[in-house]
């Protein structure tokens, strides 16, 4: 296909609402697929840094409490 400017261009052959509804879409779900990306990898980040956490907090049993008392 050959267009002679740029109103042809964006017209698409009279297609214009398909295709451009296909690369809308399209670009859509690959924002949102990093902007998901982002957010799970900020989610698993912070549940580590929990559990890096919890893991270095002293663990006091019943016995311990008596002996240091």
């Amino acid at each position: 296909m050959t267009w002679n400017s740029w109103h042809a261009f964006f017209a698409m052959g009279g297609y214009a609402d398909y295709v451009w509804g296909a690369y809308g879409f399209a670009t859509l779900v690959l924002f949102w697929n990093v902007v998901s990306a982002v957010r799970k990898r900020k989610a698993v980040l912070k549940m580590l840094r929990e559990l890096a956490l919890a893991d270095q907090a002293p663990k006091e049993t019943g016995a311990q409490r008596y002996v240091s008392e």
